[in-house]
């Protein structure tokens, strides 16, 4: 039994943090069930245990949180989902790195809804696209854009923080960092891709794979 929250509006960060260390204190305690939150966060940049402070390009944009979740800078903002998953990784397998592999692959199957293929990258933790329409890099590789980043942390074997995927956030807060210490991609969005998508959409997406990744 796994409870969905969704929650209107912006949410604070750091209340959103306090949050979710209560419910993981609760959920590795046998106290109450695990928990997939879906919720927005006003403009902010967050620093993960592997962030590069010169990957902070523009430091006085947004509030910048300092969290310890794993990874590097990302963004969080209006449009875009960010899907906090307070799951029993111990009941799971005690696995972290198939753990995060269920994430990335249940991204994939929620981004085939909507006839989008994500494509997941090795050195590269998150969701990508391929964007054959734009010019090839200087290898001749196909470009490829971030739709969705994940990052997470373990407490008594209880997951939270989660993944975000980009439905139509403002792409251009992105330039005040360099998302995940990956300079070389960009980031797009089910919007910038040409997809009219809304965010009731995508939650109906992430509540309809979820069962296939984690039963």
């Amino acid at each position: 039994m796994v409870d969905w929250i969704t929650s209107t509006g912006l949410t604070d960060y750091r209340d959103a943090e306090t949050w979710m260390e209560t419910r993981a204190s609760a959920i590795a305690s046998g106290t109450a069930p695990e928990c997939i939150w879906l919720v927005e966060h006003p403009p902010l940049y967050t620093a993960g245990t592997s962030a590069k402070p010169a990957d902070l390009t523009d430091p006085d944009r947004f509030p910048v949180h300092q969290t310890r979740r794993g990874g590097q800078y990302t963004y969080h903002g209006p449009g875009q989902r960010v899907a906090y998953t307070l799951l029993d990784v111990g009941k799971r397998g005690r696995d972290v790195r198939a753990f995060v592999h269920s994430l990335e692959t249940w991204v994939i199957a929620t981004l085939a809804e909507f006839n989008v293929t994500g494509v997941i990258r090795d050195g590269r933790v998150g969701v990508w696209v391929e964007r054959p329409e734009k010019p090839p890099g200087p290898d001749g590789a196909v470009p490829e854009d971030k739709i969705a980043a994940i990052g997470i942390r373990l407490r008594k074997w209880v997951s939270f923080h989660g993944l975000s995927i980009n439905v139509d956030p403002d792409l251009g807060h992105f330039d005040g960092i360099v998302p995940c210490g990956i300079a070389e991609h960009g980031v797009t969005s089910l919007v910038d891709l040409g997809l009219p998508v809304t965010m009731d959409d995508l939650d109906v997406a992430l509540a309809r794979t979820f069962p296939h990744h984690f039963p």
